[in-house]
């Protein structure tokens, strides 16, 4: 089974396996599908976490999230009288994207399936042309003017077909060649050419994609991992192992809503001050840290946050095969279409990912050579205390992935919830700022409860002292394959509107 937020992607990931191939085969599949077709959250432009369930140990865990170029000056930055990283048209927030390598260090391990195999539909979708989506549509209407956006030019209904010659000339030649056919080729070159100096040759020569060790801990009798910093996956950990020690009401009851913002603002409100790439992940879900934050939670009122302790856009997708091997993958250009630079020549849009980094000099996770930064991509596995896979599961949505995740877990494995009402049900976020700032001011958080989510939690929430509304907001894109008895239970987000989950 595949789950993607398009049914093209899941179709070509489906079909991989059925011609033998196995999960990641399958993954790479579907995200060079998603990199032609979903350039609005994820693409060749734009990095990579993935964890991969093998067998009974802990999964393998891949950080294919780039590092800023040995060009990276923050005094420069300073100088040009900036107080943060700029948001977009900026070299100096694209660290040297990493999907591809990403993709390489999977397949070099894991993959059973010649590469050009694994790209050969992604291509013919980006040559012969494929249907915009409605969300594609929508989003491409920002970046039609920019150089290098010729491919969205004109584009206008969910009925136009969009050609990408460039996307599948760099397909072509990651397929025959490998991650040097791109770093190397003319992808690396029209890099090297935009970054002006961000970037050197050295920089592209040299793999960023790193194998490490993930991060785990113990929820409602199942063992959850995720990516460790500078991934924020240790904040879906940390909220679900806070909420796990409180006694939770019923889903309908505004008393669940407000008990697990609650865990989520506990988690996440120090986040700019504790994330970056060397934290230790283990200490930030650790008991001597949470257990206090769980103290502060009150059933009536919401807590003053730091009052009780003292210490010093993007795509989601999951497979899993019929021999037990699961992937949790996710890939992103940071917002939207990324820093809306682009590779003029190849019409690939470079993320933005370095708007994470903090212009503070002394810092851990400030802007510098070689460095990565913060990450908000957060996916997710779950297992059974033996080692057995019970689900994978995760979500766009910048700041609000762990939340998103953290409401997951509840209904998965809390509930006892199907993957239908796992992904689908109705959910609640923690909004500030860009969807990037969150927790740069935490006084001014603000709790957005979605439509269809049950229609006592905005007032609840409020009685007890949130800025709470219903309204919209990036709610995620998130999906689920579960392991049931007798095969495999998935689902798609339907807020993505051509996502699908499909298998045989």
């Amino acid at each position: 089974m595949v789950a993607s937020i398009d049914s093209l992607a899941t179709r070509a990931g489906v079909d991989v396996i059925a011609a033998g191939g196995n999960a990641v085969d399958a993954a790479i599949a579907t995200n060079a599908v998603l990199s032609v077709t979903a350039q609005h959250m994820c693409g060749l432009g734009g990095d990579l976490f993935a964890l991969i369930h093998t067998g009974s140990g802990p999964p393998a865990c891949l950080n294919a999230s780039g590092r800023a170029g040995s060009g990276a000056d923050l005094d420069g930055l300073l100088a040009d009288g900036l107080t943060s990283m700029p948001h977009r048209g900026d070299i100096r927030s694209v660290p040297v994207p990493g999907c591809v390598d990403g993709w390489w260090a999977l397949h070099q391990r894991f993959g059973s399936v010649p590469l050009p195999d694994l790209v050969a539909r992604a291509v013919s979708l980006a040559e012969k042309g494929f249907t915009a989506s409605p969300l594609l549509v929508e989003a491409a209407r920002a970046v039609q003017d920019i150089p290098g956006g010729d491919d969205f030019a004109g584009l206008s209904t969910a009925r136009d077909v969009v050609t990408r010659p460039g996307v599948a000339s760099v397909l072509r030649a990651f397929g025959s060649g490998g991650r040097d056919a791109v770093y190397k080729g003319r992808f690396g070159d029209e890099l090297l050419a935009v970054g002006d100096g961000e970037y050197s040759i050295a920089d592209l020569d040299s793999p960023g994609a790193t194998w490490v060790d993930p991060l785990g801990t113990d929820v409602w009798g199942h063992r959850v991992w995720t990516v460790p910093p500078n991934s924020q996956g240790y904040l879906s950990l940390a909220a679900a192992r806070i909420a796990e020690g409180l006694d939770l009401p019923p889903e309908d009851d505004p008393l669940r809503a407000h008990l697990l913002v609650e865990s989520a603002r506990q988690a996440g409100f120090d986040r700019p001050d504790v994330l970056h790439e060397h934290a230790d992940g283990p200490c930030l879900v650790g008991d001597d840290r949470l257990v206090p934050r769980r103290e502060a939670i009150t059933p009536d009122r919401a807590a003053a946050l730091g009052d009780s302790w003292h210490e010093g856009d993007t795509m989601y997708m999951c497979a899993v095969d019929g021999k037990g091997m699961a992937v949790s993958l996710i890939q992103s250009n940071a917002d939207g279409f990324g820093s809306h630079l682009t590779l003029p020549g190849l019409g690939i849009f470079l993320h933005n990912r370095g708007l994470g980094f903090n212009v503070d000099p002394d810092h851990p996770a400030g802007y510098g050579p070689g460095r990565r930064p913060p990450h908000t991509l957060a996916p997710a596995l779950v297992a059974h205390p033996d080692g057995r896979l019970r689900a994978v599961l995760g979500t766009m949505g910048a700041d609000a992935q762990p939340q998103v995740v953290l409401q997951m877990l509840v209904r998965l494995l809390f509930d006892g919830a199907d993957a239908g009402h796992v992904v689908g049900g109705g959910r609640w976020i923690l909004a500030g700022g860009s969807g990037f700032g969150t927790w740069d001011d935490v006084d001014s958080v603000e709790v957005v409860v979605e439509e269809h989510a049950p229609a006592g939690w905005a007032s609840g929430l409020a009685d007890r002292g949130h800025r709470a509304r219903v309204g919209r907001a990036n709610f995620g894109h998130a999906h689920c394959i579960e392991v049931v008895d007798g095969g495999l239970s998935g689902a798609a987000d339907p807020r993505s509107v051509v996502g699908e989950a499909a298998g045989f």
